[in-house]
Formats: structure tokens, sequence, C-alpha cells
């Protein structure tokens, strides 16, 4: 049978048993062991423990539970309602300042935690509450939170990032540097278009009702949030200056939020750090699952001619590298309307990464992008998880309601993703000045 045409067929059946309601990981060990044995008979399922276990031997992985067990340990304490007050005082006289606030904290918590869900839950729980009582509309108090939450993977350090550095062998270091500069870009579209709305809107209601603080209300605030920047700082020294590679800077990490969570938060209780781990172990357990799967899916895909005749057919089209990059695209952008961002960066990344680089598009820039895209899938269904975590932390607000008041956001996104077309230097610059150029 063509390449070309049994590729087809194993999308369209990946595509019905995913939505079958299986897991991820364990569709794709159905889809990848059916089409072995369909092709290479039944001894072939002999290959795939060895596959599934040889690809979870990677010392890298260790960094994923690591910056997993941060997240989780801030998560547990009163760090983003700390973040969001401390920049609530600064910001309250602006227009639409909640706002801009609820944004910072998510940021700044981000860069803590590496996860989406996690961000938004914390920031969330003590945002949305305070925007609905000033009379924040309930759509921008948890759209803003909802797309604001999607920096988690794109702000280093980034967990989807580490995940497409060890499916592409690529430099996670760098990676972490190459969003940098787009996730405080990010940062700075979702705000102006927070100010432009407010704005627009006639500078409403909700400014007259907010709360004035004076200079000395607004400092003592500040000692707050050196915890989180003392944990930033480290984790970046660790990394950059030489001191640890990204798996040893990870466990830092960890160390650090836990004592944190301990020593400031007195999060004392062995239950409650008992939660921490149980559940960083169950997210981390997980994703090394979907990890393992996806190479016995990797491993079909290659057997079968499926990844190198798709590979060669792209290579031989004449058309634009513009018009290729557009398709990919709008590929993943459709993929991660359906699919976690572990999952389509796993299946897709070391297909693509070839035909993207072979176009002259560089690797690290491409990582960036895909990132972008996976943020959009985050806050629009049908998986749309940002819009689950928001709509369990208020259950009165309608999940339509969450989905409309992050639209502007994505649209946000999209120009962000424009931009990095326009200049790519705003991915590739900073790792490149700080590690040097890619050789």
């Amino acid at each position: 049978m063509d390449p070309l045409l049994l590729g087809a067929i194993v999308a369209i059946v990946t595509v019905l048993i995913l939505f079958s309601g299986v897991s991820v990981a364990i569709g794709l060990l159905i889809v990848a062991a059916l089409f072995l044995i369909i092709f290479d008979g039944v001894r072939s399922l002999e290959l795939i423990p060895e596959i599934f276990f040889g690809k979870l031997d990677n010392f890298a992985l260790l960094s994923i539970p690591m910056f997993i067990i941060m997240g989780a340990a801030i998560a547990s304490t009163r760090a983003g309602a700390d973040l969001y007050e401390a920049l609530e005082r600064w910001l309250t006289r602006v227009p639409g300042g909640l706002v801009i606030s609820n944004l910072g904290a998510c940021a700044l918590f981000a860069a803590m935690s590496g996860s989406s869900p996690a961000t938004c839950a914390a920031i969330g729980k003590m945002g949305i509450p305070e925007m609905r009582r000033r009379g924040y509309p309930d759509g921008v108090a948890a759209g803003s939170i909802a797309a604001g939450g999607t920096r988690g993977i794109l702000i280093p350090p980034s967990v989807t990032m580490i995940v497409y550095g060890i499916a592409t062998e690529t430099s996670i270091g760098r990676l972490f540097l190459a969003g940098v500069i787009p996730g405080l870009m990010l940062v700075a579209l979702f705000m102006a278009w927070s100010l432009y709305d407010t704005w627009r809107k006639g500078g409403e209601n909700v400014v007259l009702a907010q709360i004035s603080y004076t200079w000395k209300q607004k400092f003592e605030i500040l000692p707050r949030v050196l915890p989180f920047i003392a944990i930033i700082l480290g984790v970046l020294y660790a990394l950059y200056g030489g001191v640890a590679t990204p798996s040893e800077t990870a466990a830092v990490g960890a160390l650090m939020c836990l004592a944190v969570a301990i020593i400031i938060y007195r999060l004392w209780n062995p239950m409650d750090l008992w939660v921490v781990l149980r559940d960083s172990t169950r997210e981390s357990v997980m994703i090394l699952f979907i990890i393992g799967a996806a190479g016995v899916f990797s491993y079909m895909l290659s057997s079968l001619f499926i990844t190198q005749s798709i590979a060669t057919w792209i290579g031989t089209l004449d058309v634009n590298p513009w018009v290729l990059m557009f398709a990919i695209n709008i590929f993943l952008l459709i993929a991660g309307f359906f699919l976690p961002p572990v999952a389509v960066i796993l299946m897709a990344a070391p297909i693509l990464l070839p035909i993207v680089t072979q176009a002259g598009f560089d690797p690290y820039w491409f990582a960036v992008v895909l990132t972008i895209n996976m943020e959009i899938g985050l806050i629009t269904p049908p998986v749309g998880l940002n819009l689950y975590v928001i709509n369990g932390i208020a259950p009165d607000i309608k999940l339509k309601t969450i989905l409309l008041g992050s639209l502007p956001y994505v649209g946000c996104m999209i120009v962000a993703i424009l931009l990095l077309c326009l200049f790519p230097g705003l991915a590739t610059w900073l790792p490149n000045a700080i590690m040097g150029p890619v050789i």
C-alpha cells in the first residue's frame, strides 16, 4: 500500500479512537499495535515494551515531575493571592487595572509553575470573585484569567517546551530562552487589549468603583512578592549560569518552591504536603505515559515509512515556505482544538520539524509558534482545558460566557504569531545572544 494513503488511514483511525473517549496514551498504543499487527505480524508486539520504556530512558525527563512539583507547591499556598493583591494595589487606578493585575499575576505565576491549569486555578480563585464584586462583566472576569493562564506553557519553565525538546532532540535551555520575549510580548498584548477595551467602553463604572490605596499600603505588600522573584532568578541562574543541567535546575526549583511553601506559608501539615506530592505524581505519570505511548506510535509510523514519505512528499512541493508554514499553523490550530498540547507535540513535532527546517525556518522559532497555537487550544472547545478549570472555580458562569470572554485574547495570540513571522528575532535573539548561534 502507498505510504501516503496508509498515513491517511492511520490519521482517520487515530482520530476515531481518540474520539471514542479513551485516554490519549491508550489510544495511541491501540492504533500503533493495530497497524503493527496488520503489516508486521503479531511478533512485532514484542517490541512495544522495549520501545515504550526506551522512550522513557532519558535523563531530561526527570525535569518534568520536578517542574510540576514547583507548580503544585506554589498553587497549594496563598502565593497566587499575594501576587494578585500586590499588583492590584499598584494598578488599581489604571483603567481596566484589575484585569491587568490578574494578567500580570498570571504571568508571574506561570514563570514559577510552568502549568496553565495551575495558573488559572491559583489566580482565578482570588481574581474572578474580586472582579465580579467590582462590577466587571462575567465574561471579562473569567475570560481574562482563562487566557492569562495559557502563558504557563510558554513562559519558562515550560513543561511543553521540555517535551518538545525531548521529542525533537533540541536544547531545552535554548527553548526556554526562546519563549521569554514572546511570552512577555503576549503579556503586553493582553494588557494593551484590556486598556483599549476599557477605554472603548468609556472608562466604565468599574474604574470608579475601585478602591484607592495609600503609598504605605502599596509598599508594605511588596515583600510578599520577593520570594517568587528569588525563585525565578534562582532557577534562571542555575540553568544559564552553568551551575546545573535542566533536570538539576528543575530539582533546585522544586526544592525552593517547597521551602517557600513550608517556611513562608507554613505548609506544615503532612497531609497537605502529601496532596502536593500525590497530585504532582499523578500529573507526571500521565505526561510520561503519553510520552512512552507516543514513542511507540512514532515507531509504527517510521517502520511503515509513513513519516519518511510525508516528509519527502512535502519536500517535493513547489510552494512558498510561508504558504507551507500557514498550512502547518492551520493544522496545529485544529489539532489543538481536540488534543492536549503534550499529545500534539509528541505526535506532530518529530514529523514537522524536518519539514520546517528544510523550508529554512529556525527550530526554536517554530517551537514558540507551535506553543502559541497550543495556547489557543487551551481556551477553545471541545478540549479547552482552561475553560473547564475556570468553570470549576466559578460554576455559576456559563461555559459560553467564559469562551466569549477569552476570544479577544485568541486574537492577541494570532497577532503574536504574525509578529513572530515578521520578526523571527523575537524568538531567536535571546538564545543566540546568551548561548551563541546554533551551529
